[in-house]
C-alpha cells in the first residue's frame, strides 16, 4: 500500500470563518485568492458546472475524471463529512499512481482542488453528507472514466470497515493498469 502524500498541484484551503451567535459568514470562492493559493496566477481556470449531491453514510463515488472535456474540480461539504480523494493518473507524472486524501466537512468548511489530470473519489463518513462542486468543463459522460476504488496499484487507505456502497460504474470501474490515461 502506497501512503498518501502531498500532490503539490492539489490545494486544500481552509476559509477564514466569521461567526458569532448568529451564525458565520465565509467567502467560499474568491478567484484572486484561487490564483494566489494554487500559483496558477493568470492561467486560473474558468468554472462552468456547478454540481450538488447528496449520499448515505458509506457511499464510495469514485474515482472519476474525464479523458477528454477534462474536468477541474473545486469540491467542498455543506452538510455531513467525506474523505475526499485525489489520483494522479498522468503517467508522464513524477508523481503517477500517488493519491493523497483529506476530511471536508461542514465542521470544518475545508475545500479541496483537484486539477485536471487527477481522479477524484470521496466516501461518506457520515449519516448523510451534501457535497457541491465547481468543475471547469462540462459534464460528458461519454468521456468519463472510473478507477476501482480499491486498486492495490494505487492502495488508498480508506477510512472504512466495511464493504462501501457503490454504483454500477464504480463497481466496474478499471484497474490503474487497463485504464486510459492522461499522457
Amino acid at each position: 500500500m502506497k501512503p498518501a502524500i502531498a500532490l503539490p498541484e492539489v490545494h486544500v484551503f481552509e476559509p477564514k470563518v466569521f461567526g458569532d451567535a448568529r451564525g458565520f459568514f465565509y467567502e467560499s470562492f474568491n478567484e484572486r485568492r484561487f490564483a494566489e493559493q494554487t500559483g496558477l496566477g493568470d492561467a486560473v481556470p474558468h468554472f462552468v458546472q456547478d454540481n450538488h449531491s447528496k449520499s448515505a453514510h458509506n457511499v464510495l463515488r469514485g474515482l472519476h475524471y474525464q479523458i477528454r472535456q477534462p474536468q477541474g474540480k473545486l469540491v467542498r461539504v455543506i452538510a455531513g463529512a467525506v474523505f475526499d480523494v485525489a489520483v494522479d493518473v498522468r503517467k508522464s507524472s513524477p508523481t503517477f499512481g500517488r493519491w493523497f486524501g483529506t476530511t471536508l466537512s461542514a465542521e470544518n468548511q475545508k475545500q479541496m482542488w483537484i486539477p485536471v489530470g487527477f481522479a477524484h473519489g470521496f466516501v461518506v463518513l457520515s449519516e448523510t453528507a451534501e457535497f457541491l462542486y465547481k468543475t471547469t468543463d462540462y459534464w460528458a459522460p461519454e468521456h468519463e472514466r472510473c478507477i476501482r476504488w480499491d486498486d492495490p496499484a494505487i492502495g488508498i487507505d480508506w477510512p472504512i470497515t466495511d464493504a462501501p456502497l457503490l454504483s454500477g460504474k464504480d463497481a466496474g470501474g478499471s484497474l490503474l493498469a487497463d485504464a486510459e490515461l492522461f499522457a
